[in-house]
């Protein structure tokens, strides 16, 4: 059982995905974790791109979402990096996408998660997993992302690793169907030898939409999340049926203003990987170690069909 600060007894918060997203349909629940004191991560977009978008879910380069966003970080809310923008970007493009983040947010991104429309992701698709366990992966995904992502391999347009190590510290990886995201990932955050261009990953809980969300913190779990001591890094997207005209899910809000009133520490995903970072003191996995991560990821790819 983790120790946790002012003698809270377990860790909780979520990583919000971009996609899907406006400013309609993510104030009112942004609004509702305000008020109940949770402070977590919502990630960016920093540019609309020059390509056509994979998705409806509004960027930075959007006035009114840009001060929105601002005031979330204003008032405790961390922002993270999702990509450059919702379709691929060349080097050049990522770059510049970072130095506008910064400029509109006062330094670069801590934490980041990759978007699956993306190709400069950073060991993404099949190369986020090792051995054996490749092959296993294509032929779950039909082998359409075999070698599709490039973000990290040098002398390709899409490389941008280095800038990555050099500008982010927590990656996110692997997502898993427990509540309890360092029972699952003992080990994060975690530096991976294999995977150089990443400084730091992270692991999360399944909660992509409000089904799965509401699913993976019913009751029960969260319950067992306190009896545990555990931390839960909740994975989802905001944008996808958590408040639809300005109303909220209701067994969502239900949900959240019943662990609002246990004895948690809700803070955003990079205090807690501070926290935990700071504890442990630098961790490298080791193979067994990642081979046990990613069995388990695997197992939950094949019970959920997810990308």
């Amino acid at each position: 059982m983790t120790a946790w600060p002012d003698g809270r007894d377990f860790a909780f918060t979520i990583f919000d995905d971009a996609d899907s997203q406006t400013l309609e349909n993510g104030r009112p629940t942004y609004d509702l974790l305000a008020e109940l004191g949770f402070r977590t991560t919502k990630s960016v977009w920093p540019v609309r791109g020059p390509g056509v978008p994979s998705d409806r879910g509004e960027t930075c380069d959007e006035p009114h979402y840009l001060r929105w966003v601002q005031e979330l970080q204003n008032a405790g809310f961390e922002i993270g990096f999702h990509m450059a923008t919702s379709h691929t970007s060349e080097r050049h493009d990522t770059i510049a996408a970072l130095d506008r983040f910064a400029e509109h947010f006062g330094r670069p991104p801590i934490t980041m998660a990759n978007h699956y429309n993306c190709d400069e992701n950073v060991y993404f698709g099949v190369d986020r997993v090792s051995g054996v366990r490749r092959p296993i992966y294509d032929l779950l995904t039909g082998f359409r992302n075999h070698r599709r992502f490039l973000g990290h391999v040098p002398e390709q347009p899409l490389f941008w690793g280095d800038v990555c190590r050099e500008r982010i510290k927590y990656v996110r990886n692997f997502v898993y169907g427990d509540v309890n995201t360092l029972s699952a990932c003992p080990w994060m955050p975690y530096h991976d030898p294999d995977r150089p261009w990443v400084n730091y990953w992270f692991a999360s809980s399944e909660g992509a939409a409000v089904g799965s969300f509401v699913e993976r913190l019913d009751e029960k779990s969260q319950d067992r999340l306190e009896a545990e001591g555990g931390a839960c890094i909740m994975y989802t997207h905001f944008g996808l049926g958590f408040a639809e005209r300005g109303r909220r899910h209701p067994r969502f809000e239900s949900l959240m203003t019943r662990l609002a009133r246990k004895n948690g520490w809700f803070v955003p995903v990079r205090t807690l990987l501070d926290h935990l970072l700071e504890r442990r003191g630098h961790a490298e996995i080791t193979s067994a170690q990642r081979a046990r991560l990613e069995w388990r990821w695997l197992l939950h790819k094949l019970a959920y069909r997810t990308a």
